[in-house]
């Protein structure tokens, strides 16, 4: 997917609405920032705009769930003056998205940065209403997506505006599409794919889809103990969807038919209550004891985990091999991750938890790349094209 980007256009003296994702946790009480990624994710694009002296930069985001209302706990005060203490430039922000006072005031603003209200206090928003787009883009002489995480999602300020404005990506979409769909869809081989995290049913999709690329699959987390039953493995009181039993038959099936290597732990980490355990071991085997739960792979899996991904050039990886947010059962998430740093692979984390995982390990900057986005990150890898990168403009 041959998309333009901000880079392959002028800006001098044009009016920009880019679309950021600063959709950020809040203190419930302060309402003050708790993590501040999102806003320092879209600092490179921002900057290189202003570097290039736009007439204006107007930004717009969605802030929580306000479903088409005005929920002052979701408005965007705190997020303007976290960007303005980032950016070291004054931020304006408005009290609405659309509307003539609203271009009035983006006119008379002396800032060159204005931030719009949350966008979701306008139903039409999510609705990709088509008058609301038109309204957005009636705003600008350009339109730049660097929203990666709502990518996936065709609404007003993702998909509908960008048949009304020339669109292009911003720098951060720009190194999604780079390496999510570029280095996944050719990727340098020998090429693995860690998955992990709870769910069979969230990555289906996923392995379905890189099968045909990978050389390589492992497998952690709670998704394991699914593979392991359907082998005939006791998992004890393990994390079980019993539903998805064949999917995962099925699945080890056709990656013995393309000679893809598929690597399940072979000990684990066990306890007796995840919460409050009195008992904490490790098993001698595959097989997990009655009334025991796994929470994290084992030592010996640790070692052959390491052994499978040592040769690769590309490792993708998509969520925790076991409940990290824990430190007693990290350990495993922990310790691949350090050993993917010292690969000579492109390492390519998919965002949502591995990313949480990457980040309270202090990994960020030893990784190719990030990805900022969970679901859509997620769609990306499972090869769906997602609408607002699709609306964007096609290189000529």
């Amino acid at each position: 997917m041959n998309k333009k980007s901000i880079k392959d256009i002028p800006i001098k003296g044009k009016s920009i609405i880019m679309r950021v994702d600063f959709n950020v946790p809040l203190d419930k009480k302060t309402l003050a920032i708790t993590d501040d990624t999102r806003i320092k994710a879209a600092l490179p694009t921002i900057e290189y705009i202003l570097k290039k002296s736009p007439k204006k930069l107007i930004l717009m985001t969605h802030l929580g769930r306000p479903d088409g209302q005005i929920k002052e706990e979701l408005r965007l005060g705190p997020v303007a003056n976290r960007l303005q203490e980032l950016l070291k430039t004054p931020v304006t922000k408005l009290n609405d998205c659309v509307g003539d006072n609203i271009k009035a005031a983006i006119a008379s603003s002396k800032d060159q940065v204005v931030l719009l209200e949350n966008l979701r206090f306008h139903s039409e928003e999510e609705e990709n209403d088509v008058n609301f787009a038109k309204k957005l883009a009636s705003m600008a002489d350009i339109y730049v997506n660097d929203a990666f995480g709502t990518a996936h999602r065709a609404h007003a300020s993702t998909e509908g505006i960008a048949h009304y404005i020339p669109s292009v990506s911003g720098l951060l979409l720009d190194k999604e599409i780079e390496y999510l769909g570029k280095s996944l869809e050719t990727p340098q081989k020998p090429f693995a794919v860690i998955l992990g995290g709870s769910k069979v049913s969230d990555k289906i999709g996923v392995i379905e889809n890189l099968l045909d690329k990978t050389n390589t699959l492992v497998i952690g987390g709670g998704m394991a103990y699914t593979f392991l039953k359907a082998q005939g493995v006791p998992i004890g009181n393990s994390k079980l969807e019993k539903d998805k039993i064949d999917l995962a038959k099925e699945t080890l099936e056709k990656a013995k038919e393309k000679n893809v290597s598929v690597v399940l732990p072979v000990d684990h980490l066990i306890v007796d209550n995840i919460d409050a355990p009195t008992r904490l071991e490790t098993t001698n085997g595959q097989s997990i004891p009655d009334g025991m739960i796994a929470v994290d792979i084992g030592p010996k899996t640790i070692e052959l985990f390491k052994k499978a991904l040592k040769d690769a050039k590309t490792i993708c990886w998509n969520g925790p091999l076991g409940i990290f947010e824990n430190d007693k059962y990290a350990k495993g998430t922990k310790e691949i991750g350090d050993f993917i740093t010292t690969t000579r692979a492109v390492t390519i984390i998919g965002g949502g938890d591995t990313a949480s995982a990457v980040a309270k390990f202090g990994l960020e900057k030893k990784m190719t790349h990030i990805s900022t986005g969970g679901g859509a990150s997620l769609e990306y890898m499972e090869g769906k094209v997602l609408p607002g990168i699709a609306a964007l403009n096609d290189k000529e």
